[in-house]
């Protein structure tokens, strides 16, 4: 603490992992681990404490099959690493707070059995609440839930274990890549409530290969495409809209190589539900690359509508949606229903194609309506996975299934959710936004449940085989999404190497001015509370003022200053735009800057009322 400043240095997670790989292959190297006594090391790349790693050498190649022992014989997580002398093995599947058995066999030879006792459940994992199902159903995989806010992603087997979950809030957007990688959100916040730094691809193991950076932050879904690239959701914050934009990175750089603005694809406020502001018109949740047709679907919560755009023009081929407000010159795009007990979907999450060319979504139901006079209350609405058929030469659709509307408000998920195809008749079902007050459907969106005793939160998960339900996951917060994964893919085999940051983020924008302008006040006042967090790539500060405030946070090199402003006005986000090391607190404030663009040393000042404050704190760039 110095100028009554908290100067606090965050090591990047990639930076930490290289390090604790590094000193993990020292050890290994330097010793003499053979298959009788191997080297184990649990939770290696210290975000994901129920993995492991067992590293030994053999004198022969040979393929090695390890086996998590599960708490009965049908928990049982196996799988057959290919030959080597040098085995560097992952351990996926471990139970939390338990003295697990693994067993190391070597191809038609001898057995090693070895235990490793892990540690507790992180505190912001997810609560089980139920979970119905069998070990022949889920086949030892894992329903993997994912958060969109402060929880962490874990999987849970047919039991209702957690058997894995990481540590940092990595979140939004979780796909697994033909590599068998993962790839979700970064735990990086740039704005509230939920735009991040980019994406981290990584494994179940817990080691991030990537970080791809955005300009524009990254925000609800991606896709991949068949060379790699990705499809990702952004924005473009300069013009004052969200949730507009989507871009194509380039998988081995970062680079943007391509943009889809949908506010020049769209106009603006056409067709817009009751959810929708000038700011946040349109609100792109999902994307899905259909090479068939070379085109993408991207829902629009705020439109209710899902629209395909020709990948290589943008231009539009049609929309799924209630055409009601809409202009006439608009209404082609639109398809007309054919068939019995169809319905339209509003505020729509993670829409799909399937292989024969229909469409799904999680249809929210959200207002369930176009028409105000019509507006539908949370607690007379229900949510539902549904699935359409569609045809392009006489733009008819017609409703071919659908889940969840029977379960009335129950199920009900004003925002988030998701819905999984695995094949005709078989489908996956996330309401991930259930929410009570007083046992009554809320009317909203909460956005601090733990203040109030008499709000709860949920979300269920069900598999549904032929209209069967045969898997029903519940637990006791609100999750983003589902999938279900396998701990173990093909090519399970660590890759070892520090992980990369690709791309780049913004360069925040400033006002240039002269040190002169400010005569210097001292010290920051105590009463400020301020802290001052610095990573490899930015630096925030967090500080209490009073509301409406004129405040800079300023970068001094020289004479030249360059001056942030501060948000003083006391939004409810306000703390949380970097890791919230100080309580909440509507006063608070937290300003971000990205080191991008900067270059030297840099003295960091807080302006306030015309006057410089030191901080007693330098970053160079």
């Amino acid at each position: 603490m110095s100028n009554n400043v908290n100067h606090i240095r965050l090591e990047h997670v990639i930076d930490a992992q290289a390090a604790a790989e590094s000193a993990m292959l020292e050890e290994f190297e330097n010793g003499e681990f053979t298959f009788e006594a191997p080297l184990v090391k649990l939770n290696p790349y210290i975000i994901s404490p129920q993995a492991a790693v067992i590293l030994f050498k053999t004198t022969e190649e040979v393929p090695v099959t390890v086996t998590v022992r599960g708490k009965e014989e049908a928990g049982d997580i196996s799988f057959t690493f290919p030959p080597a002398k040098t085995h560097i093995l992952p351990i996926l599947g471990l139970y939390a707070d338990y003295e697990n058995t693994v067993d190391i066999r070597l191809y038609q030879g001898a057995v090693k059995t070895v235990t490793i006792k892990t540690g507790p459940i992180a505190e912001i994992a997810p609560t089980l609440l139920h979970m119905k199902t069998t070990a022949q159903h889920l086949r030892k995989q894992l329903i993997v839930l994912t958060s969109s806010g402060d929880g962490v992603m874990a999987g849970f087997d047919y039991k209702g274990d957690i058997r894995w979950h990481l540590t940092i809030m990595a979140r939004q957007g979780m796909k697994r890549l033909e590599n068998g990688r993962i790839l979700a959100g970064t735990d990086r916040l740039i704005k509230p409530p939920y735009y991040l730094t980019g994406l981290y691809e990584f494994d179940m193991v817990g080691k991030i290969y990537k970080e791809y950076q955005l300009p524009g932050a990254f925000h609800h879904d991606q896709c991949e495409m068949e060379d790699g690239d990705i499809v990702v959701m952004t924005d473009d914050f300069e013009r004052g809209t969200v949730e507009d934009v989507l871009a194509l990175i380039d998988r081995e750089t970062g680079e943007i190589k391509k943009t889809w603005d949908f506010a020049k694809i769209l106009k603006p406020m056409d067709g817009h539900s009751g959810l929708a502001s000038p700011k946040d018109w349109f609100h792109s949740n999902a994307v899905w690359y259909e090479k068939e047709t070379n085109s993408l679907t991207v829902s629009g919560r705020h439109n209710d509508i899902m629209v395909n755009v020709d990948f290589d023009t943008g231009e539009i081929n049609w929309i799924i949606g209630d055409p009601k407000t809409w202009p006439e010159n608009m209404q082609k795009y639109f398809f007309r229903p054919i068939g019995d007990d169809f319905e339209w979907q509003y505020a729509q999450h993670a829409c799909l194609v399937t292989p024969c060319g229909d469409v799904m979504c999680f249809d929210n139901g959200t207002l369930r309506s176009k028409d105000k006079e019509n507006y539908r209350k949370h607690v007379d609405n229900y949510s539902r996975g549904v699935r359409y058929r569609i045809n392009t030469e006489d733009m008819t659709i017609r409703q071919m299934w659908q889940f969840g509307k029977e379960l009335g408000n129950e199920f009900f998920s004003q925002h988030i959710s998701n819905v999984e195809f695995y094949e005709d008749g078989y489908y996956l079902v996330h309401s991930g936004g259930i929410q009570y007050y007083d046992d009554v459907t809320f009317e909203g969106i909460m956005a601090n449940k733990a203040a109030d005793p008499r709000a709860r939160c949920e979300c269920q998960t069900v598999e549904v085989i032929d209209n069967e339900v045969v898997l029903d996951l519940r637990v006791a917060e609100n999750y983003h999404r589902a999938k279900k994964l396998s701990p173990y893919y093909a090519g399970s085999n660590l890759t070892l190497g520090a992980g990369r940051r690709l791309g780049s983020l913004s360069v925040t924008p400033c006002t240039r001015k002269s040190a002169a302008e400010f005569p210097v006040a001292g010290s920051i006042p105590a009463t400020w509370m301020a802290h001052i967090i610095e990573e490899a790539d930015r630096v925030a500060l967090k500080a209490r003022f009073e509301v409406g405030q004129k405040v800079f946070f300023a970068l001094r090199q020289g004479e030249e200053l360059l001056c942030y402003d501060v948000d003083t006005s006391g939004g409810v986000h306000a703390p949380k735009c970097c890791v919230p090391y100080i309580p909440p607190d509507s006063g608070n404030t937290s300003t971000l800057i990205n080191k991008n663009g900067l270059a030297g040393l840099y003295e960091l000042q807080v302006i306030i009322d015309g006057k410089a404050y030191a901080t007693g704190v330098e970053i160079r760039c």
